[in-house]
């Protein structure tokens, strides 16, 4: 065997074949068939020309046949890619081409999209679409397309190359600015990072992959069953499932292909789930809304099952936090803290109302070969009050997919000799051993020379009662050269509040020169499927709000 997740899930299917793997809506498949049918899967991709090292889109909403898709190009050692559902014409051309796809694997309601870029793609030969709703002839058929359950009949004679801990995991992230990146792992490298191959507690890794998935076998193990809300064309998504199947646990997806915060609570009473993840505030808040707003028709959701609530990849409030708290008051509420370039880097328990004295941004406790190196890559020790840029050693990808320049930015050898990864992200090394995170140096605000960070306004803002969401940028001030400026979405049917009473809620969170001078409410505040912040898109609204205010002032 190898670190590799097909070699992993093949030994817990044969460990525990009868165990439910996946469960999506009323769709249910155990460890045997979702092993099979990924296998029948593979041997398609390898008859219609897919080989190891090629790659295949996956665009499509949740469902039992994406993670069968991905698992099956693992097993060839092809690399699934990722594809947001949510992309036009010329961001998808630019992915599928900056990805080189050979293949795609795409639900059945996006064949016009898929007809109208497929003559721009000179690479893309191989199409299957996705049917469970028996739709397809509502949509324009694929010239030389099959379905999911065609392709998986196969009878074809294939040969099916060798794993290695060194095939590809490649995942694709639109990130807060800029285009897409294609970040390259080994799957080794990964399944450490990623996937429970380092043990949580010691930070040491896993010594086999044997012992890795055998796990299952172990009647005091516990494997959770649990729900991760972020769609799997979020990385933080596909390896939270991963993850559990990986110790033979049962994974909850979420059916619909919008967000349905009442659909979660329904899931979690239904299944008895264990584990809730999370995208921050974009989807917590209104899952707790919908919780609350069910315990008042007098039959609350039961959540007694939960065991942990868990934020990755955005912001989760502390005033957030302590309504979990109080609501599930046996559940361990957590941030963890990482990107698609480092993986997990730290993260913090919450406990009821300690968040709320920490100044600045998120304040971690950092994973292993976690430090924050100054200007020439050198570790600033902790106590030191410097500002850095947060880094990562150890296990971390290889590169960004056909961006050598943007590569040799990030993954970087420091003077020490140990090779880091900079995502981007500043950060402050406490006296503690803690780390205060303080978000992308890119979007950093100079004001009157002072450096502000966006994430820690942010933060201070939505301890605001009223504010349901908020991303901050710079618009130019003709005293300070930029103003620090918050875009603000308020609670449902709350009245906007006076400027008075956020810069109350910000003072005893940062100093005051960081406190917010422009503040636009809006209906809403854009952000990524996975809950990421939109900084470009921030960024365009915050100056165009300014510039209109300008015009009004002028005129008047």
């Amino acid at each position: 065997m190898e670190f590799n997740a097909a070699d992993l899930i093949e030994r817990v299917a044969k460990n525990v074949p009868d165990r439910e793997a996946v469960i999506c809506g009323e769709r249910r498949a155990t460890y045997k068939h979702f092993d099979e049918k990924s296998r029948q899967f593979a041997r398609y991709l390898l008859s219609s020309g897919i080989n190891k090292g090629d790659h295949v889109g996956i665009y499509a909403y949740n469902s039992i046949e994406w993670i069968e898709a991905m698992l099956g190009c693992y097993k060839i050692g092809a690399v699934p890619i990722n594809i947001n559902y949510r992309y036009v014409e010329e961001e998808l051309v630019y992915i599928f081409k900056d990805a080189d796809l050979k293949g795609v694997v795409y639900d059945v309601e996006f064949s016009a999209n898929i007809n109208l870029i497929r003559d721009r793609l000179p690479l893309l030969k191989t199409f299957v679409y996705i049917d469970n709703a028996n739709e397809a002839a509502d949509f324009p058929a694929v010239e030389g397309a099959v379905s999911f359950v065609d392709a998986c009949a196969t009878d074809a004679e294939v040969t099916f190359p060798t794993r290695s801990a060194d095939d590809h995991y490649t995942l694709y992230t639109g990130g807060t600015t800029g285009f897409p990146k294609g970040c390259v792992w080994r799957q080794g490298d990964a399944v450490m990072v990623f996937g429970g191959g380092i043990d949580m507690y010691t930070q040491e890794p896993i010594a086999t992959p044997e012992e890795m998935a055998d796990r299952c076998l172990n009647p005091e193990h516990f494997a959770p069953k649990s729900l991760n809300m972020a769609p799997l064309m979020h990385g933080a998504a596909q390896w939270g499932i991963l993850r559990a199947i990986f110790e033979g646990g049962t994974v909850v997806l979420l059916a619909k292909k919008s967000f349905d915060p009442h659909e979660v609570w329904q899931q979690v009473q239904k299944e008895q789930v264990n584990v809730i993840m999370v995208t921050g505030d974009a989807m917590a808040k209104p899952l707790m809304d919908a919780y609350e707003e069910q315990a008042e028709t007098g039959t609350p959701y039961d959540g007694s099952t939960l065991l942990a609530f868990a934020s990755t990849s955005a912001v989760f409030s502390p005033s957030l936090k302590d309504k979990y708290v109080e609501s599930f008051p046996n559940c361990v509420i957590t941030d963890n803290i990482g990107s698609s370039e480092s993986g997990f880097t730290g993260t913090t328990v919450h406990e009821k109302g300690k968040a709320e004295t920490n100044a600045g941004g998120p304040r971690v406790t950092p994973a292993k070969h976690v430090v924050v190196l100054d200007e020439e890559f050198n570790e600033i020790p902790a106590g030191d009050e410097r500002i850095g840029q947060l880094a990562k050693g150890g296990y971390i990808p290889l590169s960004y997919y056909n961006d050598e320049k943007k590569s040799a930015e990030t993954f970087i050898t420091a003077p020490n000799g140990n090779r880091y990864v900079i995502p981007g992200d500043m950060a402050r090394h406490n006296a503690d051993g803690t780390i205060t995170m303080l978000g992308r140096g890119s979007l950093c605000i100079n004001s009157g020379g002072e450096k502000i960070y966006p994430e820690e306004v942010e933060a201070a803002v939505k301890s605001h009662p009223d504010v349901l969401d908020c991303l901050v940028a710079g618009t130019p001030d003709e005293r300070f050269g930029s103003c620090v400026t918050a875009l603000v979405q308020l609670r449902e049917g709350a009245s906007e509040p006076t400027t008075e009473s956020i810069h109350e809620a910000c003072a005893s969170h940062i100093a005051r020169y960081k406190v917010p001078r422009r503040i636009y409410y809006l209906d809403m505040i854009k952000r990524a499927p996975s809950g990421k912040a939109d900084y470009k898109w921030a960024k365009a609204e915050a100056m165009r709000l300014y510039e209109e205010n300008a015009e009004e002032s002028e005129t008047a």
